[in-house]
């Protein structure tokens, strides 16, 4: 299941490096190099989620730039890395459940669509669509209640002395969520993350492939229109892209399907992070429901504050996905059992 061989209109076909399947990847060798390598991503992208979580939360609209002002201003340039070794602890089993789930789901689902002799562009799109569901699901098995207890620690105040502070470090978060509400508490907005982030993976996902055949096809078509000395004969010719241009269109078609997705799913995560974060009021110990939780939103700013944190978000999704897909495809050819099969 892969682009393989894209032909466009003109009669040329774009030649691409062939798909690393599950079957064809050196297991220990992908967990191993994808616990690094997404690590050091999760490092780099973890202060606009801060940002992010920041705005989601706050009872009043601030802009993303006085936000970080606001961060570094008051707790200095530790506030926007607050919670991020809570965060990496569980990237590497997330992310391992992530993979193992995406790979196994998108092979078998493609093997079995085109056998049902469903043309191969909509056989990809279904199977990619399945694959970024499960994974999804999968994943935040682990995710929620790391998710739980980062956020917690990400909106936490700085604390002049520590006896203040509600939670002391991740530790101390994850030992006072599990007293006070016990093992659902630490799975607070469990369903409401389901319901955000597998539509979104399923839609990325799918957004991903779609968009990238549309990218290629207008390289074709550029090509086609321009000349190029790559041409084998005057009836048709294979344009073989060289591994710079295969990683940009990867990363342009995943920032597009980034944003798409940020946009599309936005409210629903505002809605999962307050769930997460926030104490209910008007229910004592529990946490608040979703109605409260989107009477309280709509009563601060009206339907539009549903949308807050849309431009960090949007800037994380679009960056973590063009980041993400590049690693990800990269990884895959580094962790391949036959190195032929790079070609």
């Amino acid at each position: 299941m892969s682009l393989g061989v894209a032909e466009e209109e003109s009669g040329k076909e774009i030649q691409l490096p062939a798909d690393v399947d599950w079957q064809m990847l050196d297991k220990s060798k992908f967990f191993f190099l994808g616990a690094a390598l997404f690590s050091g991503v999760s490092a780099v992208l973890y202060p606009v989620v801060v940002l992010k979580t920041r705005q989601q939360v706050a009872q009043a609209h601030l802009s993303c730039f006085k936000t970080a002002l606001s961060v570094v201003r008051l707790e200095g340039i530790r506030g926007l890395y607050r919670g991020f070794g809570t965060s990496l602890m569980g990237t590497i089993p997330a992310r391992a459940l992530y993979m193992t789930a995406l790979e196994v789901t998108k092979s078998s689902v493609g093997t079995a669509t085109v056998r049902l002799g469903i043309p191969e562009p909509t056989a990809t799109a279904l199977a990619s669509a399945a694959a970024g569901l499960s994974a999804a699901v999968a994943a935040q098995l682990v995710w929620t209640p790391v998710d739980v207890v980062s956020q917690r620690l990400m909106v936490q105040r700085v604390c002049a002395a520590p006896a203040s502070c509600k939670y002391l470090n991740g530790i101390d978060a994850f030992r006072q969520i599990l007293k006070t509400d016990g093992p659902k508490g630490l799975y607070r907005g469990f369903g409401f993350s389901i319901l955000t982030y597998a539509p979104s993976n399923a839609l990325w996902w799918t957004s991903y492939t779609i968009t990238q055949r549309l990218v290629w096809s207008g390289y074709g078509c550029y090509f086609s229109k321009n000349g190029d000395d790559r041409i084998e004969d005057n009836i048709k010719s294979t344009l073989k892209p060289d591994s710079k241009t295969v990683m940009m269109v990867q990363g342009v078609s995943a920032a597009m399907a980034g944003g798409v997705s940020a946009l599309i799913t936005t409210p629903l995560d505002t809605i999962k992070t307050r769930l997460q974060v926030l104490d209910g009021d008007e229910n004592g110990r529990r946490g608040p429901t979703v109605a409260q939780t989107v009477r309280n939103l709509v009563k601060e700013g009206g339907w539009m504050a549903c949308y807050r944190g849309l431009g960090p978000r949007w800037a994380s999704m679009s960056m973590s996905a063009t980041t993400m897909i590049t690693t990800y495809e990269f990884l895959k050819r580094l962790s391949t059992k036959n190195q032929e099969n790079w070609a």
